[in-house]
């Protein structure tokens, strides 16, 4: 009996260390834990989007150029690969290289001459992009080719793009390389852990011309 109402004396003690007002049981509070900052060594963690960069016009897009209220000056027009395009009474005009709203300024100087105060809007239709915003993949990627930079992308997005790991690639082997202020940067990406493991924790965001490796081991 006094084994009884010792136990029984300790879970009181219990509840009335735990209780609000009124015996309520009150709930454990809740820790929040932070991700630690990315290994030296390694490019940023997944982040928000980039307020900074700007579509930058390539060879092989596909460009709309529409004149408001001058259907007739008005066309689709292709990127030639040496980065100019030829319009409605404009021949060779520099495209690659500039933003949309830079070369619909541009196509307005010209058609001031012909019409009154020209309005044009320029959307790109199908993009390739600048060379110098296209995201190259090289080695054991299953389909080694350069991808269009988006916004936010991530290695994951570029992978997807570029279809996966090839049979023989060695992907925790990978490296990412970064032109940092004029300096090439290499990290290191373990793209098997994210793509075969589902190690999320392996995605990165890439950059406008990044660079990534992927070596092919044969055992």
């Amino acid at each position: 009996m006094k084994t009884v109402l010792t136990v029984l004396t300790a879970l009181l003690v219990t509840v009335g260390c735990t209780s609000g007002p009124a015996g309520v049981v009150q709930q454990p509070e809740t820790t929040t834990v932070q991700a630690s900052a990315p290994a030296t060594g390694s490019p940023a963690s997944v982040s928000a989007q980039d307020a900074s960069y700007q579509y930058i016009i390539g060879p092989g897009d596909t460009l709309d150029i529409f004149v408001w209220g001058y259907d007739d000056l008005s066309a689709q027009v292709p990127v030639r690969p040496d980065g100019k395009i030829t319009t409605r009474l404009i021949e060779d005009m520099q495209a690659s290289g500039k933003t949309p709203t830079d070369l619909a300024r541009d196509i307005e100087k010209q058609y001031v001459t012909y019409v009154k105060n020209p309005t044009v809007t320029i959307t790109v239709d199908q993009f390739v992009g600048d060379p110098s915003q296209q995201i190259k993949v090289v080695g054991g990627g299953s389909e080694p080719k350069t991808v269009p930079y988006r916004n936010n992308m991530t290695v994951l997005d570029v992978m997807i793009e570029v279809g996966g790991l090839s049979k023989f690639s060695s992907g925790n082997k990978a490296r990412l390389v970064r032109t940092v202020n004029g300096e090439q940067q290499s990290y290191r990406v373990k793209l098997q852990s994210l793509l075969k493991g589902g190690d999320i924790r392996a995605n990165r965001p890439v950059q406008p011309g990044d660079i990534i490796i992927i070596p092919e081991s044969w055992f």
